[in-house]
């Protein structure tokens, strides 16, 4: 095999996944939120770790609770609940792209779950968090794509 070949190959085994459309939902740790309960962004204002015994089914990815009620609410009420962006940090999707996300660089903004790439990001999201999003709502779900 020649060093040219090598080199194609290699490229081609990078640009596949690169081509590929992102899933709906971002997926850390085999969870959605990396295994953090959404629904205690809005009743304990605060990230909390999810539970392997309280787990839903939603969108192609397994969402985790920390307890039977928070689930429930969810899977009576996803859309609720579920970050906007699918998780993926709202200023990345106001960009064009996505980005993964951390648990501690939230907001919770006219009912809905917006989730930031850094605190430091958020930092800069927070400045103008309306403009974002209406850039974000005009990118998604087309950023899953680049």
């Amino acid at each position: 095999m020649t060093l040219h070949t090598l080199v194609f190959a290699a490229a081609l085994a990078f640009a596949a996944p690169a081509l590929a459309q992102k899933p709906e939902i971002y997926v850390a740790d085999g969870a959605a939120l990396g295994g953090y309960d959404p629904v205690a962004y809005f009743t304990e204002s605060r990230p909390v770790q999810g539970d392997a015994r309280f787990t839903h089914q939603w969108k192609g990815a397994t969402w985790r609770f920390a307890s039977a009620a928070h689930r429930d609410a969810f899977a009576a009420a996803p859309e609720k609940y579920a970050p906007r962006y699918g998780g993926y940090c709202a200023y990345g999707v106001a960009s064009g792209y996505t980005v993964p996300t951390v648990p501690e660089a939230w907001t919770v903004r006219d009912g809905r779950l917006y989730l930031n790439y850094s605190t430091g990001v958020q930092q800069s999201w927070l400045r103008d968090p309306a403009g974002y999003i209406r850039k974000a709502d005009a990118n998604w779900p087309q950023a899953l794509e680049r």
